[in-house]
């Protein structure tokens, strides 16, 4: 009972997430009403004239009770409000919150969190997910609703409407995504890929298939039981596609078929899994760094194979993403930004370079991927149209996947990566979590494996030291440390802003002369990469 009641949900800076169920600190219609009301306090004070806001949701167990809750209070503040008919993906939502020329736009989704999660995401007129100064001003409105009293609910005493959309908008979006292709000759040419698809009980399991047959794929099967929308995910112990165990039941069908790839998206499809055939045949299950560098190189291949690359083109990752997509772009003349973890800053280097230079693609390492800018969030759908389309084209040059990863590291460099996740749940946790990172900022590491710390970013006061030297990191604070070391290895920590969570990414590389040496290289960055864990007592 004192967790449900030890503090009000946090409507923190991308929205609401938290366990369902009664209390001040669960996510319930109390909690999603008083934060609805004070975004729509916070729209109305920014924006003059009619109001349209998008509400979508995806098939967690009250989700779309809160969607229609808070298209309710949209309406009963006078605003214009376009709730879908039924679940869809949250990339669908921010294209809608583009088309439709909404100011803002809410979609029910805690992602790929356990199934007593639910979460309320919040997006400004751009279509991203809320960022500064938005995210601080609508979370001061919403603090201010201290009572359901200060919540309208009236639609017809508000003079706002509520309107259903549904099969037009799906239309629309994917013509978007079937105009992101850059291969249509070698799908035409391979157009009996043999693609396993499961949506794991959620959003994507219409509009996955769909993009992929609207590619010109004709041989798609997907995992019947998991095609259910069912906010329990009765066949998955989690239903994150980040976690083998989501695919095994994919994976296993794909094997009795004889198939080349598997496919996944998360609850609301902003994420994608990839799993292909090594070259023994078995599924080797893609991690987001993976699928982010192949989806990079195929971009900026077929871009300047297509004759489109002018020298204002761009590409986007996160500061704690493979350091191999930088040198990718940098090997095309593609300028490649970094910005801080989440997708709302990957959308914000998008609209700062809107009509003055060309996104192309961009990704993080926790599976999301983003290809044109018609979204403005990670956008399983159509990376997941465009991974099939890379196979296609791989097999037009004699390649599998696989052989084309290989043959990537052999040009760019072997890159690891690995994440370990420490889970501290409660008021306890939180305290826990704030003093770790505490102590990495008063005792940071010397060295690393043997490795000399070369370089100290704190993002939290964007500042960095280099040998010592300070200087400033353009890139708005947040609570992330770095430590690069002499043989570039990175190591990164940073709380989760969405669980109860604090997360260590690492980073190392090597040289890799030939395909045949995969294994051993690999083993040997495996190796430090342990030894990197034991140092910092992780392990």
């Amino acid at each position: 009972m004192t967790e449900s009641f030890y503090r009000s949900l946090e409507f923190g800076t991308g929205g609401l997430r938290g366990i369902m169920g009664v209390g001040t600190n669960r996510m319930n219609v109390y909690t999603v009403s008083m934060a609805t009301q004070g975004l729509a306090n916070y729209l109305k004070q920014s924006f003059e004239g009619e109001i349209k806001v998008a509400v979508a949701c995806d098939c967690r167990n009250n989700s779309q009770l809160f969607a229609q809750t808070t298209a309710e209070v949209f309406a009963a503040n006078g605003f214009t409000v376009y709730l879908f008919e039924s679940l869809r993906p949250t990339p669908e939502l921010s294209f809608t919150i583009r088309l439709l020329g909404c100011q803002s736009g809410v979609v029910i989704t805690a992602s790929h969190n356990p199934k007593e999660y639910n979460g309320y995401k919040a997006y400004w007129n751009d279509g991203a997910q809320v960022i500064a100064p938005h995210d601080n001003n609508i979370i001061a409105e919403v603090n201010k609703i201290e009572s359901i009293d200060q919540v309208k609910r009236d639609v017809a005493a508000g003079g706002g409407k509520i309107i259903s959309i549904g099969a037009d908008v799906d239309a629309k979006y994917l013509d978007m995504v079937k105009k992101l292709s850059l291969s249509p000759e070698a799908v035409a040419k391979h157009n009996d890929l043999k693609i396993v698809y499961t949506p794991i009980h959620g959003t994507g399991v219409n509009l996955v298939p769909a993009a992929l047959k609207m590619y010109g794929f004709n041989n798609i099967s997907t995992v019947e039981e998991q095609n259910i929308n069912d906010g329990n995910f009765p066949t998955v112990a989690s239903p994150n596609p980040e976690e083998p165990a989501a695919l095994k039941m994919a994976v296993d069908k794909a094997n009795a078929i004889g198939a080349d790839m598997v496919m996944a998206t998360d609850p609301d499809a902003d994420r994608q899994a990839l799993a292909i055939r090594d070259d023994k045949g078995e599924f080797q299950l893609l991690n987001g760094n993976q699928c982010a560098a192949l989806l990079t190189y195929y971009l900026l291949r077929r871009w300047k194979e297509l004759g489109k690359l002018h020298g204002k083109e761009f590409v986007v990752k996160t500061v704690v993403t493979t350091e191999m997509i930088a040198r990718i772009a940098a090997s095309f003349d593609v300028e490649c930004f970094d910005c801080l973890t989440g997708f709302k800053f990957i959308a914000d280097v998008i609209r700062r370079n809107e009509g003055v230079k060309q996104f192309i693609g961009g990704g993080e390492e926790s599976f999301g991927y983003l290809v044109g800018d018609s979204v403005r969030d990670k956008d399983a759908v159509a990376s997941l149209a465009i991974a099939a389309e890379c196979a296609a084209w791989a097999k037009e040059q004699g390649k599998s996947m696989w052989q084309l990863l290989v043959d990537l590291y052999v040009e760019y460099g072997l890159f690891k990566e690995a994440l370990v996740s420490i889970t501290r749940k409660g008021q306890a946790g939180v305290a826990e979590i704030k003093q770790m990172m505490t102590d990495f900022r008063s005792n940071p590491p010397k060295s690393i494996c043997g490795s000399e710390v070369v370089e100290v970013r704190d993002y939290s006061v964007s500042k960095k030291w280099v040998a010592g030297v300070e200087e400033v990191i353009d890139q708005p604070k947040s609570d992330v440390l770095q430590f690069v070391t002499a043989d570039s290895t990175i190591v990164s920590v940073r709380p989760s802003g969405t669980e109860p969570k604090i997360k260590f990414y690492f980073g190392v590389r090597g040289d890799l002369c030939c395909a045949a040496k995969y294994a051993e290289t690999v083993k040997v960055l495996d190796d430090k990469i342990e030894a990197i864990k034991r140092e910092l007592n992780l392990i």
